[in-house]
């Protein structure tokens, strides 16, 4: 990325301005989600949609544009052994530790990854649409909880997270909505969509969830 005030060159992944008047600086990162339009259209009723601009549309990337690109080469590998350069995979970095998971892990089947990144207990959730993904910290207050889900996707259940400590039953946000938790709610952490060879060459000592 190139801004237009100094003429800088900022890497996307990192927000580091690597070339120009402003090299060495750094962007803050914004909290962000990726999700199917129709989940976050329940979950954020009144929200608004910024739409195309037709006279632009000639412009715009088409609705191929993810499965093309996964057809070209790399311009630089992911270490022989590991997974393949253009796996797509969901990045957590804590505590100077980093970790991919396979986004493959992540099914109506198994809907929930337990995990320790940097020493620090996470999960990554498959939302009820079975596409959308969250990740959040396993801490709450003095406790670690353990969580399983069931249901969603095209199951014809109702989806609902539960803690294996008090079967409580938490929501996508995050949050308990009935059982001895009620009312409380899990910390979100970032999470970022990447393929496996773009997070290694930024994270090289990144290890791989395997379980």
């Amino acid at each position: 990325m190139r801004d237009e005030e100094t003429g800088s060159f900022w890497q996307q992944i990192t927000g580091t301005a690597i070339a120009g008047p402003l090299k060495g600086a750094k962007l803050s990162l914004v909290a962000q989600d990726e999700l199917t339009f129709g989940l976050w259209k329940k979950e954020q009723p009144n929200g608004t949609v910024l739409a195309p601009l037709q006279r632009d549309a000639a412009h715009y990337e088409k609705a191929t544009w993810e499965s093309e690109i996964a057809k070209l080469p790399t311009v630089i590998h992911a270490t022989k052994g590991t997974l393949p350069d253009r796996e797509t995979i969901l990045g957590v970095s804590m505590n100077g530790a980093a970790r991919a998971f396979p986004l493959s892990k992540l099914t109506i089947a198994s809907p929930v990854l337990i995990d320790d990144v940097g020493g620090k207990p996470v999960m990554l959730v498959l939302g009820p649409d079975g596409e959308s993904v969250r990740a959040f910290s396993r801490e709450m207050g003095t406790n670690t909880l353990e969580f399983y889900g069931r249901g969603g996707g095209n199951t014809g259940d109702p989806w609902v997270l539960l803690d294996s400590d008090s079967l409580s039953d938490w929501s996508f946000e995050g949050c308990a909505f009935s059982g001895p938790m009620k009312g409380q709610c899990l910390r979100r952490i970032d999470a970022l969509k990447d393929f496996w060879f773009d997070w290694q060459h930024y994270h090289p000592d990144s290890s791989i969830y395997r379980h």
